[in-house]
């Protein structure tokens, strides 16, 4: 009798450390370090693929020329800077024989306040701000201007023109222009 109940008893044993121990160990904390292994195992291979990624992309930029970036740059610039474009303008403007007379940053609703095209606008890359511009001068001197904003390395369109005339040849301009820079 005691032959078999000294195996039994270490069976019963047995099973006791295996259900009470080892088995809420095994599925419980063991289990858990195993998830958080692998979720960083995870974001390790991310941050590699992004590190790479980065690497190829600092490459592709470094073989770019770098007169052709500074082109880019003055062609959309990362910021407004609105008084280099205003002595820009009013440097051309004298190359061309105009003279200006008054500058204005238009502020509209659609640029300041809240509405609807709020999210677009957020997504957009690219800002726009308008300018008012008093001028006043010739005819071929107005053409010169616009064809030196035609050239510009800025990125500058001409919204509106509104010209009053007079009897001697120099006439009054009123211009708006938008100017671009990303955000």
């Amino acid at each position: 009798m005691n032959t078999r109940l000294i195996p039994t008893v270490a069976f019963v044993i047995a099973i006791g450390i295996f259900f009470g121990y080892v088995a809420p160990t095994w599925s419980g904390s063991i289990t858990r370090e195993r998830a958080t292994i692998a979720a960083d195992n995870q974001a390790l291979a991310a941050a590699t693929t992004y590190a790479t990624q980065q690497n190829e992309l600092a490459a592709a930029r470094n073989a770019i020329n770098p007169t052709d970036i500074a082109r880019l740059t003055a062609l959309l610039p990362d910021a407004v800077d609105n008084v280099g474009l205003i002595l820009d303008l009013n440097a051309l403007a004298a190359r061309s024989g105009i003279a200006l007379s008054n500058v204005d940053v238009l502020t509209s609703a659609a640029t300041t306040g809240r509405s609807a095209n709020e999210a677009v606008r957020a997504a957009n890359p690219v800002g726009s701000v308008d300018l008012a511009l008093s001028a006043v001068g010739t005819y071929r001197a107005l053409q010169a201007f616009l064809a030196g904003i035609e050239r510009s390395q800025r990125l500058l369109d001409v919204k509106d023109i509104v010209v009053k005339g007079s009897d001697t040849g120099v006439y009054t301009y009123q211009m708006k222009i938008t100017l671009y820079w990303l955000r």
